[in-house]
């Protein structure tokens, strides 16, 4: 039977810290971190997001300016609206919430954002530094799965780890940050072939697949420690990750719940990379 990973209770932790370091910043400096986000049309699950991202910074104390855009915005006015806050010296962080509207270029508009303000850590000069270990900020989610195989006690070193997916915002710089915990580390993907036969070596397994219940219990090895990365709507309207909870949680030793896992970290990542650019600034004067 394992033990359930509680990510609002690790969240909630590390917010606390988060709010203490906050106070602290602004006794020395007279100004909080400051985040900006832009949400560009009505998407519904972007909307939750955006409005969790302003509850976050609230939480914690951050100075927050949400810009919410009509859908048929174009792209010289979301460029020009990344450019203005790329100069503004209240904003040490900058968030284009995804997906956009058809119309308009992600690639161009993650340029856009200056790499010290690109707090969800998409830019490709962040990349870069994530693949050679020297980095100022981690994608939210990988980091977030970081911090709940650290709540665990489990150490990484030596460790089979088994991501499975490759999505440049999970799959790819997770499997990053647990080779750089000295994890030995194997990436599946929709044309793995015997999938089941590799995450079955796994001792820690991470699954970023997006399709509901897709690994069972079979294929889990006794005491590994999974996190689940997805989050799927069934049929029924109940939320479920991408691993079967019922039948992985007997074999497991630590396990993810959805929801309640992997979800609420990652804006609490994605506060923490604010407070390491508020720092970097600050330094920087």
């Amino acid at each position: 039977m394992a033990k359930i990973i509680d990510g609002k209770a690790v969240s909630a932790s590390v917010r606390a810290e988060l709010k203490t370091e906050c106070e602290k910043f602004y006794l020395e400096n007279g100004y909080k971190p400051g985040l900006a986000v832009i949400i560009v049309g009505d998407d519904p699950a972007s909307k939750v997001y955006v409005n969790n991202k302003e509850k976050g910074c609230a939480e914690v104390g951050y100075h927050s300016e949400v810009y919410r855009l009509p859908a048929e915005t174009t792209e010289a006015e979301l460029l020009s609206l990344v450019d203005k806050l790329n100069k503004d010296d209240k904003i040490h962080g900058i968030l284009c919430q995804l997906p956009l509207p058809k119309h308009l270029d992600e690639t161009k508009v993650i340029l856009a954002i200056d790499p010290k303000k690109d707090v969800d850590a998409f830019h490709p000069e962040n990349v870069g530094k994530i693949m050679i270990g020297n980095y100022s900020f981690l994608p939210c989610t990988p980091a977030g799965v970081m911090e709940l195989i650290s709540s665990t006690g489990v150490d990484i070193t030596g460790k089979e780890c088994v991501v499975v997916g490759r999505s440049n915002i999970v799959g790819k710089p997770q499997a990053m940050l647990l080779l750089q915990k000295n994890g030995t580390v194997t990436i599946c993907h929709s044309r793995t072939k015997n999938l089941a036969e590799v995450t079955r070596r796994a001792d820690i397994l991470v699954v970023a697949i997006g399709k509901a219940d897709f690994i069972t219990g079979d294929m889990v090895k006794e005491g590994a420690v999974v996190i689940d990365v997805g989050m799927n709507r069934r049929a029924d309207g109940k939320l479920t990750g991408d691993v079967d909870f019922a039948s992985c949680e007997p074999k497991a030793s630590f396990i993810t719940p959805v929801p309640g896992g992997v979800g609420p970290m990652t804006i609490t990542m994605l506060l923490k990379n604010t407070l390491t650019a508020a720092k970097a600034s600050a330094e920087s004067k």
